[in-house]
């Protein structure tokens, strides 16, 4: 049987040989860097000079009683380290990410999360946690977050429903607030410490400009409903800001979160409602399945946050 020989192939270089060539240099000796490695000395010998035929080179200068390097072994010392240095780095970079340390994420919410102190403690606790996670906030209306996250062009979301949901996203209640009712600061019902619904059965009602079913629309409606009331909504606010401005300025009232009292604006008295047990729900939006393990982190992060519900 005839064998046929192809071309001599040449060692494959390997990590290994530069961490060894390193100890070695380091100790000055093949007794004490083969100790430090755990591996035995004639081993370590032979790997050296498997090293120097890859390279094509002396790295040792062996005509001397003690060992030396030569020209080229301290040249191949300086940028074995930077390669070992930077392997090194790149393990860290790829652990850190495949644990979702590293990374980042973009993050919607609707205003008034900000207000009721959830945005604020997600982040940063998140941040304490995970440092090196690049994140980005943008103030986003509720629909516009659902469809950016449905088409992989934003991350996560804090909204407020309900609200219709794309087939690939699922939401998480993370808060459920009391209301209370905004009033204009001239009102004669403004000093009350707490009403009674039915007592506002007049009034035109101010909700964000939304569907009927959505969002704080749907909140006030079904409060009015539970009171037995069905007065005029004007859905004209473009956000929880804007609607205690018209209240200040009397073109309505509105039933708002708790947590919004804490907007002060000039001309506007919150008063507590009585026998009322709808709640303005606070929840986290993202997509079923996903991909970074970043986001996984985060999401993870918010699943296991405590937030205190108000009332």
């Amino acid at each position: 049987m005839t064998r046929v020989s192809g071309p001599k192939t040449q060692e494959a270089f390997e990590i290994r040989h530069l961490r060894y060539f390193v100890v070695l240099a380091e100790e000055q000796n093949f007794a004490r860097a083969a100790e430090r490695l755990g591996i035995a000395q004639p081993g370590l010998s032979q790997q050296i000079m498997k090293l120097e035929s890859i390279v094509k080179t002396p790295l040792l200068d062996r005509t001397q009683r003690l060992m030396k390097l030569t020209l080229a072994g301290e040249v191949f010392l300086e940028e074995a380290r930077k390669t070992l240095n930077a392997a090194e780095a790149a393990l860290v970079a790829v652990t850190k990410a495949g644990r979702g340390e590293t990374g980042r994420i973009s993050i919607g919410y609707v205003a008034s999360v900000a207000y009721a102190g959830v945005l604020t403690h997600s982040i940063a606790s998140f941040r304490k946690a995970h440092p090196d996670v690049e994140l980005q906030l943008v103030e986003m209306e509720m629909g516009e977050q659902l469809s950016r996250i449905s088409e992989g062009r934003l991350d996560f979301g804090f909204i407020r429903p309900p609200t219709p949901l794309p087939p690939n996203v699922v939401t998480r209640v993370i808060l459920k607030e009391r209301l209370v009712v905004a009033l204009p600061a001239d009102d004669a019902l403004a000093s009350a410490g707490a009403l009674d619904l039915v007592d506002l059965a007049d009034r035109e009602f101010i909700t964000p400009r939304q569907a009927p079913d959505v969002g704080f629309r749907r909140n006030t409606t079904t409060a009015c409903e539970e009171a037995g009331i069905s007065p005029v909504i004007r859905p004209i606010g473009r956000d929880f800001t804007t609607i205690a401005s018209m209240v200040a300025v009397g073109l309505g009232i509105a039933l708002v979160p708790k947590s919004l009292d804490c907007l002060r604006l000039p001309g506007v008295r919150y008063c507590n409602i009585r026998g009322i047990h709808t709640r303005s729900e606070l929840a986290t939006a993202h997509r079923k399945s996903e991909l970074s393990p970043a986001v996984r982190a985060f999401i993870t992060h918010n699943r296991s946050a405590a937030y205190t519900a108000e009332g």
